[in-house]
This record gives C-alpha cells, sequence and structure tokens, in this order.
C-alpha cells in the first residue's frame, strides 16, 4: 500500500500547481495531496469540504472538457484555501436545474453548498477558463507558514 507523505508545516509552499490529462483516478489522487497539503498547512478543519468540492471540479473536466488537460493549484491564504481548477475549454460551468432522481447536473450545488465561495473566470478570447472555490477555517496550531499566497492567476 503507497501512503502519502510530506512536509511538515514548517517546509509547506504555499502554493501547489500541476498540469495534466485528468482520469477516472484523478480526483481521488488530487484530494489525498489536496488534503496533505492542508493538514501540513494547519487548515484540517477545512479538507472535508474543499476535498468533496475539488472532486466535483474535477469530474466535471473529465467530463466536459476535450482531452480533459487541466491545471490544479491550491494557494493558501490567510485563514484558508483557494483552489483553482483551469482548462482550456471555452465552456462555462453552468448550475444545473437537476431532475431531484437524475444522477447527474448536482456538481456545482455541491460546490455552492459546501465552499465559503466560488466562481468561474473566463480567459480572454474564449482560450477556456478557471474554476475556483475558497474554504475559510481556523488555522490549526501555528497555522501555515509565512508568505501566504493571495488569489490569483496561475
Amino acid at each position: 500500500m503507497n501512503h502519502a507523505t510530506g512536509p511538515q508545516a514548517a517546509d509547506v509552499e504555499s502554493r501547489y500547481h500541476a498540469d495534466f490529462a485528468m482520469g477516472a483516478h484523478s480526483a481521488r489522487h488530487l484530494r489525498r495531496v489536496l488534503r496533505l497539503y492542508l493538514v501540513r498547512s494547519g487548515l484540517s478543519d477545512v479538507t472535508d469540504a474543499a476535498e468533496l468540492a475539488l472532486t466535483e471540479l474535477v469530474a466535471n473536466v473529465v467530463r466536459h472538457v476535450p482531452g480533459r488537460r487541466g491545471r490544479v493549484c491550491f494557494l493558501l491564504q490567510p485563514g484558508g484555501v483557494r483552489v483553482e481548477v483551469a482548462d482550456g475549454c471555452p465552456d462555462l460551468p453552468v448550475p444545473a436545474a437537476a431532475d431531484a432522481l437524475g444522477e447527474g447536473g448536482r456538481g456545482l450545488l455541491i460546490v455552492a453548498a459546501v465552499t465559503d465561495r466560488w466562481g468561474v473566470t473566463p480567459y480572454p478570447g474564449g482560450r477556456g477558463k478557471t474554476v475556483w472555490f475558497e474554504c475559510v477555517g481556523t488555522a490549526d496550531e501555528a497555522g501555515p507558514p509565512g508568505g501566504r499566497s493571495r488569489p490569483g492567476t496561475w
């Protein structure tokens, strides 16, 4: 069995990002990275909400983005985290009015329910977009290291 290990709180960077083609197991792997990143940064109280929202955004890339290429970025902020999932597809996500018995259409509704803020930033000229969310928590112990990143772009 593989075990994820990582830096201690003092070694955690204020930003993590990765570019890759997303597939069926990407959400699981990214949840592990995000949980490790948040726990080591002193933000364990937002891990469940952030993992669920991340899963929904990754699922949208897998389902709706041709080629499934995307970029994931975790940005530490004062008292929380901003997670961004970017892709080159110009189609903007729209919260669907899901059928009560339907199997899909609830992803963005879930993101809105479990995060403090979320949104979409389209790129100029229809070159893609970034879908993001923020979770605000209470820092554990000493909290994350200095030099936190502010919300922004890649």
